[in-house]
């Protein structure tokens, strides 16, 4: 587990708690902002360097606050120039943080919890169970550190991350308070600078909390969807049986009603071979987002180990496109990046210290199906 100091952990706070920070030491307001810009624009993480800030207010911060991001456990480099951080988090978990650079951009994926509640059957994340929620530090400790790996401080227009995704490991809307909190860091000035545009959170479908959403931020919203059908959905995203397809959709709506600027829902789909890609679920989705304005974001599956499911083939990937693109939808099918360390959609493990036993529970079932087959059981966790 990490040490905790007891100390103020300045990296996580927005501006405004910034503000209420200052001011309950005794100082004034517009301190926030200056140690703000000193914390995301240059990577500052020890305050003599501030060199703005008199050296009695650094000595009194020294005393009570400190700027800590989470612990770099390994990077890794793909060759195709995808990275992929593993760092350790307050629960003694570790977390994955991937970064796909494609042309001028650099798309940070963002992991919002060690390991995730949810459990959808076809992700390696799920299959780790569930450790803990994500403090807003460290999680935007992953921003933080992504940004100081390419020597990109102080911030520049051309910085490496210009996206965020919370597309890592966990559900975003069931860590709801630093999931906001961190974000709206990405967001501001003295934070990341990054658009609302290309902020993006993706939801399994938390529909109660996606309308709580919208009452506090106007970051893009997209929808793993994975199925067209009630049926399949529950069997594929298991939190569908709670809030189904109808109350997730309009909640959806509602949301992006809200947003104006002609904003639309990313809807991501990953295919999975003879289960989610025939025809007759290209047609169920077609009439599913009728009149909804979306882009739909297909994944060809990632396999990891025992996962009982495959990849479609190239023919089935581009028939399924071909039928939705037809049907008047802006479709596009997500290039695999990373797959080399482990990094591709729905690859990440981490190391989850879980506390629902599932993936014990897991583990033993593959086990027992591997026995049954004539091969040598695996003892390391699924993707490892």
């Amino acid at each position: 587990m990490t040490e905790t100091t007891g100390k103020v952990n300045l990296l996580g706070l927005t501006q405004r708690q910034l503000e209420q920070f200052f001011e309950a030491i005794g100082e004034k307001r517009f301190r926030a902002g200056q140690v703000m810009k000193w914390i995301h624009h240059f990577g500052a993480e020890d305050f003599d360097v501030m060199s703005n800030i008199g050296k009695a207010l650094r000595e009194k911060l020294k005393a009570c606050a400190e700027i800590r991001g989470p612990e770099i456990v390994s990077q890794d480099i793909s060759a195709d120039g995808t990275r992929k951080w593993v760092v350790r988090v307050n629960s003694g978990s570790c977390v994955e943080t991937v970064y796909i650079p494609q042309g001028g951009r650099g798309t940070l994926c963002v992991s919002s919890q060690a390991g995730c509640a949810l459990d959808c059957s076809f992700c390696s994340t799920g299959k780790q169970g569930f450790n803990s929620d994500l403090t807003a530090a460290e999680i935007i400790g992953q921003v933080w550190i992504a940004n100081k790996s390419f020597g990109t401080v102080p911030a520049k227009i051309d910085r490496a991350v210009t996206n965020v995704v919370m597309m890592g490991m966990g559900e975003p809307l069931l860590n709801f308070d630093n999931v906001v909190a961190a974000m709206s860091i990405m967001m501001d000035d003295l934070g990341y600078g990054i658009s609302k545009r290309k902020v993006t959170l993706s939801t399994s479908g938390v529909a109660p909390m996606i309308d709580e959403l919208a009452k506090v931020i106007d970051v893009s919203l997209a929808l793993s969807l994975h199925a067209p059908n009630d049926e399949l959905r529950n069997q594929l995203v298991p939190i569908n049986k709670k809030y189904p397809l109808a109350v997730v959709l309009d909640a959806c709506k509602r949301y992006i009603s809200g947003l104006g600027e002609k904003r639309v829902l990313t809807v991501e789909y990953t295919l999975l071979k003879d289960v989610n890609d025939q025809p007759e679920h290209a047609a169920q989705m077609i009439a599913l987002l009728k009149d909804f304005p979306c882009k739909i974001n297909l994944i060809p599956f990632n396999p990891f180990p025992h996962s009982g499911y495959e990849r479609p083939s190239n023919n089935a990937i581009r028939r399924f496109q071909d039928l939705l693109h037809h049907a008047g939808h802006n479709v596009t099918v997500r290039t695999t990046r990373g797959e080399d360390i482990d990094a591709a959609c729905g690859q990440l493990v981490g190391q989850v210290m879980d506390r629902t036993r599932r993936s014990e529970r897991y583990i033993a079932v593959r086990q027992l199906e591997s026995e049954s087959e004539g091969e040598q059981p695996r003892s390391a966790v699924p993707g490892n």
